[in-house]
This record gives structure tokens, C-alpha cells and sequence, in this order.
């Protein structure tokens, strides 16, 4: 008995000693009190500080294909971004004609976020329903009956190229299809689109063995004299179109405003003889609206300042109002791709379409085509009188609705770059046109009260450098 007592002792002991080992480790769920586990990670009472930005380390491991200025952006709100130290700045940039609502838009905000929470990116093997209402929210903006997506202005523009190129030679018999541009144009930063652009700047070294993409040929600008003879030149009569073996005109590509170039409108009578001569020849009529489209001339298509309809037209900047999207538009009549012809991975995904279908959704409930205009005038008038406080500094102020460009006199003794960096200083961010051009595109949600916050800004700017 003495034996069997003692044995049973034994194996109680051990069946607590296994419990309180298993306890231990975290796998008993009896509710028996327990000493906590250490804790091996400490929860900080409040987040930690960001790290301060460290621009060395940055140009380390950034290629430098931008000349930044010393500007480390941390938030924006409305019309004003904020750096890293607290600065408040008027930014009349809008991330180069990007930013159309603005910065930290309620409605932009909501559209991303909710989409996101969904389907941010599906395959275009599928349908894709936001894509469909972008679509026709654009078609119904415009001339246009179809519309292809991408990512960027570049690539809408190379989509452009390809489809003229598909049509000339699928509708026009064309074995050479010519494209013709604008000097002093600029339409992206690709092979083909720093061909199509007429600056030999963006083109050096990027040739092979002298030669850039074959295809295209320049005109000056507002030129119709040299754009009817480089029409009649390419398809030429019929001993110059069997010498120069298939060569015809595909396309006439044009800003209707050029950008880059300096802020100068086209005028109607050189963007109708573009017209006449595409209908006469079947060459499409092509516009570059990257920039100036989605409302920033005061009409939604800048094409739509000249009376007249387009075959193409190209856009992204404003259309995700800072969400990377691009679209290339055709009349049916253009639209010569099938299957297989053309495609981008995220083109038209369903959380790009959403910020463009929230962008297209503001300008209706908003209004802001009427605000881009009244701005537009209240802004060309305030640069316009500072060229009698400021004699011999302003040559002229020009462009539409609010792409704005200010040129300076060669003899000022500064350059747009000057002026930029002394309105930084000053707390407000343009961009340069070219040397002598300074850039206005601002959100086209800006104010009354913040035009006149530009305007003051740039006088003062300018009475700075003047007195250098």
C-alpha cells in the first residue's frame, strides 16, 4: 500500500511539473494566473521622429536626369505645397500642368482610397468598368469616338505615332509614312517622341550613326507656307513618288500651344491649313494636348481654341490629377489597332481610371473651366501691368486660360531660370519655358486672392533682380 501511495505522489508531481512547463511556453488556455512573458520589443509612446533628408545619399543612388533645386517637398493642401522645415510655398508649378485640383483633394483622395480598398490593377485580358466610364467621359469631352490608356504623355504620343503610322500604310498605301511636327515642339521623352520633337537639344547623342527614327519631318511653327510645301514636297507628283519609293505624309502632329517651346498659342489660320491639307491628303490631323488639354486653355481640348476637329489627340498630366495616366484618342475613322497592335500592362487599371473618372467628376460639379478663364484673364492682366513698373524686363505675356508665359527682354541681364529660383526664395514655385520664358500653370482651383499672391510675387521677384 505504502508503495502504491508513494508512486501515485510521484506522478501527480510530474503531471504539474509538464502542466507548469507547457503553461510556460504559451500552449495551456487554462485560465491559472502566470508570470507574463518579457517583453522584447518596446512600444514607443509616440511615433518616431522621420529621419532628417539627406540629400547626398539620395543623388548615391538616384540617377541625375533632373537639375533639382534644393527643395524637399513634405505636404501639400490646395493651391500651396510645404517643405521639410515648415515653408509654405504658392505653387503656380502644379507639378508642370499636373496637378488640376490642387494638392490633397478631398474627392481625389476619397476615389483612391476607396478603389484601392477593392481592385487596385487588373489585367486589361479583362474588363475593366472604370476604364469604360473614363472612356466615355472623354469621348463625350470631345471629337473623339475611342480612346486607348497608358501612363504617361510619352507613351499616348507613341501610341499616336504607331496608329499613324498602321493607317498610312493600311489605309493610304503608304510604304514610308512621314509625320510632321513643329520646330521648337516637344512631345516626350522616348525614341520616337524626342525624334517627333523639334529640338536638336533633346536628341544629341540618343542617334544611330547620325540618324534619329526615320519618318519624320519639321516645319517652323505657325508657318503655313512651309507646311504646304512640305506637304506637296513628301507626297510630291508622280516621278517624285516613285523615286522616293512609297514616301506620303501619315500624320501632322502639333501642340496647340507649344509647352516647352515657350508658351505660344498657334494660330487658327496655321491649325485650319493643317486641317484642309489632312483632309485633302488622308493624313491624320494630330494633337499633342499633354498639356494643354483637361481645361488648362479654358476649353477642355486645346484643339477646340481653333474651331476645328482633330483625327488624334493625346493627354495625361491633369487626367489623374497627379495619378500617372495617359490617353490616346481617335475618331472611328483612325481607329486602325486590333488585338495585339498596341497595349500597356497598367494602362487603364482600375485605380488610375478611378482618380481620372474624380477628376472628370470636379470639373462637371465645379464648374472650372469658368474659374480657369476668369483666372486666366486676371493673371495675363497683372503680368501685363507690371511691364510699365518694370521697363525693358517684360517683352510680352502671352498663352491662354491658365498656361501662362511671361517672356523676358534679352537685354534684362537675367534669365527665366533666375527668376524661378528668386521666386523659391520668395516663397512661390514657377518652371521655366525655354531661357527666357517663365512658366505660369497653376491649379486650375486657384483663387481670386492667390492670382493676386502670384502676381505680387513675381513683381516683387523681378524689382530684386532688376536693381542686381
Amino acid at each position: 500500500m505504502a508503495r502504491l501511495l508513494t508512486a501515485f505522489l510521484l506522478l501527480v508531481n510530474s503531471l504539474t511539473a509538464f502542466e507548469l512547463g507547457v503553461r510556460g511556453v504559451g500552449i495551456s488556455a487554462r485560465s491559472s494566473p502566470r508570470t507574463p512573458l518579457p517583453q522584447l520589443v518596446a512600444t514607443p509612446a509616440k511615433p518616431a521622429a522621420k529621419p532628417a533628408f539627406d540629400p547626398a545619399a539620395f543623388d548615391k543612388v538616384v540617377m541625375k536626369t533632373y537639375g533639382r533645386f534644393s527643395l524637399v517637398v513634405s505636404h501639400g493642401q490646395g493651391c500651396y505645397l510645404f517643405d521639410d522645415k515648415g515653408k509654405k510655398y504658392l505653387d503656380c508649378a502644379a507639378g508642370i500642368a499636373t496637378c488640376c485640383l490642387g494638392h490633397a483633394d478631398e474627392r481625389l483622395i476619397k476615389a483612391v482610397t476607396e478603389q484601392m480598398r477593392e481592385v487596385n490593377h487588373v489585367s486589361n485580358l479583362y474588363y475593366i468598368p472604370q476604364q469604360g466610364e473614363l472612356a466615355q467621359r472623354l469621348v463625350d469631352s470631345s471629337c473623339a469616338d475611342r480612346a486607348f490608356f497608358c501612363n504617361s504623355g510619352a507613351e499616348a504620343n507613341e501610341a499616336a505615332i504607331k496608329l499613324a503610322r498602321r493607317h498610312a500604310i493600311t489605309k493610304l498605301g503608304a510604304k514610308r509614312p512621314v509625320i510632321i511636327t513643329a520646330l521648337n515642339s516637344f512631345h516626350g521623352r522616348t525614341l520616337a517622341t524626342i525624334t517627333a520633337t523639334g529640338q536638336a537639344k533633346y536628341q544629341k547623342n540618343f542617334g544611330y550613326g547620325g540618324k534619329m527614327v526615320e519618318g519624320f519631318e519639321y516645319v517652323p511653327y505657325n508657318d503655313v507656307a512651309a507646311l504646304k510645301k512640305m506637304v506637296a514636297k513628301i507626297n510630291g507628283g508622280f516621278f517624285s513618288r516613285l523615286f522616293r519609293r512609297g514616301r506620303k505624309v501619315a500624320a501632322i502632329m502639333m501642340e496647340p500651344l507649344q509647352g516647352e517651346g515657350g508658351i505660344t498659342p498657334a494660330t487658327t489660320e496655321f491649325y485650319r491649313a493643317a486641317r484642309e491639307l489632312c483632309d485633302a491628303t488622308g493624313a491624320l490631323l494630330m494633337a499633342d494636348e499633354v498639356q494643354t488639354g483637361m481645361g488648362r486653355t479654358g476649353e477642355f481640348w486645346g484643339y477646340m481654341k481653333h474651331g476645328i476637329e482633330v483625327d488624334v489627340f493625346t493627354t495625361a498630366k491633369a487626367l489623374g490629377g497627379g495619378v500617372p495616366i495617359g490617353a490616346m484618342c481617335c475618331k472611328e475613322s483612325a481607329n486602325v489597332f486590333g488585338p495585339g497592335d498596341h497595349a500597356s500592362t497598367f494602362g487603364g487599371n482600375p485605380l488610375a481610371c478611378a482618380a481620372g473618372n474624380a477628376v472628370m467628376k470636379a470639373f462637371e460639379e465645379d464648374n472650372v473651366l469658368a474659374n480657369v478663364n476668369a483666372r486666366g484673364e486676371q493673371l495675363r492682366a497683372g503680368l501685363r501691368a507690371l511691364v510699365a513698373t518694370y521697363p525693358g524686363v517684360i517683352k510680352e505675356v502671352r498663352g491662354w486660360g491658365l498656361i501662362v508665359g511671361c517672356e523676358l527682354e534679352e537685354a534684362c541681364g537675367f534669365a527665366a531660370a533666375d527668376v524661378v529660383a528668386k521666386l523659391m526664395e520668395n516663397g512661390m514655385l514657377t518652371v521655366p519655358a525655354g531661357p527666357r520664358v517663365v512658366r505660369f500653370v497653376p491649379p486650375l482651383v486657384i483663387s481670386e486672392a492667390e492670382v493676386n499672391e502670384a502676381i505680387d510675387k513675381f513683381g516683387a521677384a523681378l524689382k530684386i533682380l532688376s536693381a542686381k
